[in-house]
């Protein structure tokens, strides 16, 4: 539990280690196009399942669904190798309970950005499900079952593209893949990317991006790790409320896991989603504007500032070549008078008595 030592736990991280080294597998079995766009096409359907269940289902509830449904939603989830949807939404929800303080096992702040983006999931403190903390979750044997033996679903999921791979070595030879190709870069190298993409949330969005709720951690929104994680980078809404099934709160912010979400619920199998609470979008509107008033009064104030450096020191140089010109001698043209007169020489003399000569004495 959460006294365990904070250290890692070699046994236990074995198959993470795993994973990495079965990337170095193009090397052996080489690539093909379809093979590597199978990965990204993977890595996205697999995203979702870590942002649209693994986080808006498991962690915070934000829709419904049924038990059957939730069944279904937890080994789709399961596919993505990052353990079961019980650890995963304990993990999470203890997460915000201790965002960026001393007990958050992934604060970037606290931990620095290596351990909150790989280490801490190799660490034997953070291995265990405090079923307590997930009691809505643990009543349902089923999903205790998938957790307990989380590692079921990601051996027959790579089994499956092995699978896939023979079949089409037989049946689609032009496609120039095999089973062994797709397991590499179907399982090992899109499951390795969408771990690290996954990652990114907990060691980045802590780190890059713009406030625009103060919350108390450092959440950030960001759009770059909007676009890899499909909408988790707006991270400071999320933290600001996350009972809302969206975290681009605004149109403009791209939350592709709701619009998939959205697709869901027009099927019967989810509904319920939550929106965000017109409250909350008027205050993030009001902290918006108060921001960008006080960007606007910077930047006049950087211009009025930039005016003067230009104007003071060509007020400067002027009265400076003025002095200079005052006290220097003027050229002159050749055998001519001067350039400019000397005004100082035109200055009036005193008018002193003239004194009488020998001549002008009357004798």
């Amino acid at each position: 539990m959460r006294n365990e030592p904070d250290r890692v736990d070699w046994v236990r991280v074995m198959p993470f280690v795993v994973l990495h080294v079965g990337c170095f597998g193009i090397l052996w079995v080489g690539v093909s196009a379809f093979a590597a766009w199978a990965a990204v096409f993977l890595y996205f359907i697999r995203m979702f399942a870590v942002t649209g269940i693994h986080h808006r289902y498991f962690s915070h509830k934000t829709y419904s669904t049924s038990r059957a449904g939730q069944f279904f939603l937890a080994l789709w989830a399961g596919t993505t190798v990052q353990r079961g949807s019980l650890w995963w939404a304990y993990h999470h929800r203890h997460h915000h309970q201790h965002s960026d303080d001393a007990e958050d096992a992934h604060s970037p702040h606290v931990h620095g950005f290596l351990w909150s983006h790989i280490g801490w999931i190799t660490s034997r403190r953070n291995f265990p499900t405090d079923y307590t903390k997930v009691k809505d979750l643990a009543k349902f044997p089923e999903l205790v079952w998938l957790n307990r033996f989380d590692l079921v679903v990601p051996i027959l999921y790579a089994a499956s593209m092995f699978g896939l791979g023979a079949l089409l070595e037989r049946y689609a030879p032009g496609l120039g893949t095999n089973g062994w190709q797709m397991l590499v870069w179907g399982f090992f190298v899109s499951t390795t990317a969408l771990f690290h993409g996954t990652a990114c949330i907990n060691s980045m969005a802590h780190l890059m991006g713009k406030r625009r709720f103060k919350t108390e951690d450092d959440s950030r929104n960001s759009f770059i790790l909007a676009i890899i994680c499909l909408g988790e980078g707006w991270h400071n809404n999320h933290h600001r409320y996350q009972s809302c099934t969206r975290n681009g709160f605004y149109w403009w912010e791209i939350d592709p896991t709701y619009y998939g979400l959205k697709l869901l619920s027009y099927t019967g199998l989810i509904w319920g989603l939550k929106s965000v609470p017109q409250s909350i979008l008027e205050e993030g509107m009001r902290a918006d504007h108060h921001k960008s008033v006080a960007a606007s009064q910077r930047a006049d104030e950087v211009h009025s500032n930039s005016g003067l450096r230009h104007v003071l020191p060509a007020a400067a140089a002027i009265a400076v070549a003025t002095a200079t010109a005052a006290h220097s001698e003027l050229p002159k043209k050749a055998d001519g008078p001067a350039i400019h007169k000397d005004l100082s020489s035109e200055l009036v003399k005193p008018n002193t008595p003239h004194a009488p000569s020998a001549d002008d004495r009357v004798i």
